[in-house]
C-alpha cells in the first residue's frame, strides 16, 4: 500500500538557504576586520618599543639606530587595514603603513612606509628592528580569538529567515 504526504514551505526554505553564502561572507568580512584591528593596535604598541638614538650620519660601515624623530613619525602615522582580497576560497588583508603618506624628516619629505620598512628590515646603514614581525607574532592568538568571537556574535545573522 502506497502512502503520500505533502510538504509546504520548501520554496521559502530553499530561498533562505540560497542567501547563506552571502550572509556568511558578510559575517566573515566583519569578523576579519575586527581581527585586523587587533593586529593594527599591536603594531602601534610595537612601534613604541623601537629603540632609538639621536640621528648620526652612518659612515664607514657603521649602522645607526632609528632616530627619535623617525619613531615619532611612525607613532603618529596611520596604521591601516588594506582592502580585503577574496579569491573565492579565502579572504586576505594586510595591516601596515602602506598608505600612510609622507612626513617631513630632517628637512626632506619622506614616505612613511619607507621609514617603517627601513627600520623593520634594516638597510646598509641602519640596524634591523623587526617590529612588524613582533607585532604579528604577539597578536596572532588575540586576532584569531577576535575573529572567532566576531563570527560567534553574528551567528543569528546566518539563520535562515522564516
Amino acid at each position: 500500500m502506497g502512502m503520500s504526504f505533502t510538504v509546504s514551505g520548501m520554496d521559502e526554505l530553499l530561498r533562505g538557504m540560497d542567501k547563506i553564502p552571502e550572509k556568511a561572507a558578510k559575517v566573515a568580512a566583519e569578523a576579519l576586520y575586527e581581527g585586523a584591528g587587533v593586529v593594527a593596535d599591536e603594531v602601534g604598541r610595537a612601534v613604541q618599543g623601537i629603540a632609538t638614538k639621536p640621528f648620526v650620519k652612518a659612515k664607514g660601515g657603521f649602522k645607526r639606530m632609528a632616530s627619535p624623530e623617525e619613531k615619532a613619525i611612525l607613532m603618529q602615522a596611520r596604521k591601516g587595514i588594506a582592502k580585503f582580497r577574496n579569491n573565492g576560497t579565502e579572504v586576505n588583508t594586510s595591516v601596515g603603513f602602506q598608505n600612510s603618506g609622507y612626513a617631513d624628516l630632517d628637512g626632506e619629505r619622506v614616505p612613511i612606509p619607507l621609514i617603517a620598512n627601513a627600520i623593520n628590515s634594516g638597510t646598509s646603514f641602519r640596524q634591523k628592528q623587526p617590529f612588524m614581525r613582533k607585532a604579528f607574532a604577539q597578536s596572532k592568538n588575540k586576532a584569531t580569538a577576535a575573529i572567532e568571537n566576531g563570527i560567534r556574535s553574528r551567528e543569528d545573522e546566518l539563520k535562515i529567515d522564516d
